[in-house]
């Protein structure tokens, strides 16, 4: 019987913290984004966990990685509640461990990179040359800074693709994704594409997309998943802080 490999431990644990979710397509999309951020960065010894719902939680993961130094990449679009409290909250508890723990800032809101993997997923929709208005539907927020980063990612996505904008959630206060599709056709536009400002499938996503199809867009991207702009923010994230993380372990 061949010994069990032994990894490292100055190889960093990179922890893709994600909300969670009861629907298991949203467990499938964040995985395949860690192996994605796995096969670029070998180096690395990444893991996926979860705030909520169907573990491994955040602090198991990190228990249980051999290594001596990790990084926590929130996968959130917004610095909401989850980025403000929860995270935080994990850091924290984490200093019980044997292992020095450092946190990213979240993906949001409006990288060129994150930019670049929702066009990307309009692209594969529809022709994007098509369309004359396009809608960002996002999960929400009670949180009224939160809500102002994605209508900015919004505008900046109306403003690459040349066309009128509009910002829809799913939750909290804001218009739905029915709504803002109908304002942009009262406005002119006739073929609407629908951007996914949502890391994974779930029933919010089900939920935008159902609404915005209904009220007459004409497509719906899928979520952003493993995107390889997403990849890209994700270790970028991490090169962000990997140095000043691996000095302060040494």
């Amino acid at each position: 019987m061949r010994p069990a490999r032994l990894i490292p431990r100055t190889r960093p644990a990179v922890v893709l913290v994600a909300h969670g979710s009861r629907d298991p397509r949203a467990a499938v999309a964040t995985e395949a984004l860690a192996r994605a951020v796995g096969r670029a960065r070998p180096e690395w010894l990444v893991r996926a966990s979860y705030l909520d719902h169907d573990g491994p939680r955040p602090l198991d993961v990190l228990a249980a990685a051999p290594a001596s130094r990790a990084i926590l990449v929130p996968l959130l679009l917004t610095k909401a509640y989850h980025g403000r409290v929860d995270v935080p909250a994990v850091v924290r508890e984490a200093a019980a461990l044997p292992i020095g723990v450092t946190a990213t800032e979240v993906l949001g809101p409006s990288s060129p990179l994150l930019l670049g993997a929702l066009h990307r997923r309009l692209a594969e929709a529809c022709d994007i040359g098509s369309l004359d208005g396009v809608v960002l539907a996002s999960a929400g927020t009670r949180n009224e800074a939160a809500r102002a980063t994605v209508a900015d990612a919004a505008a900046a996505l109306g403003r690459r693709l040349g066309i009128p904008a509009a910002v829809s959630y799913a939750s909290g206060p804001g218009a739905r994704s029915g709504e803002a599709v109908a304002a942009l056709r009262a406005a002119g536009a006739e073929r609407i594409g629908v951007a996914g400002y949502f890391l994974a499938p779930g029933l919010l996503y089900d939920a935008a997309a159902g609404a915005a199809l209904e009220a007459g867009a004409v497509t719906v991207a899928e979520p952003l998943a493993d995107a390889p702009e997403l990849v890209r923010l994700v270790a970028a994230r991490v090169a962000s802080v990997l140095p000043a993380a691996l000095a302060a372990a040494a």
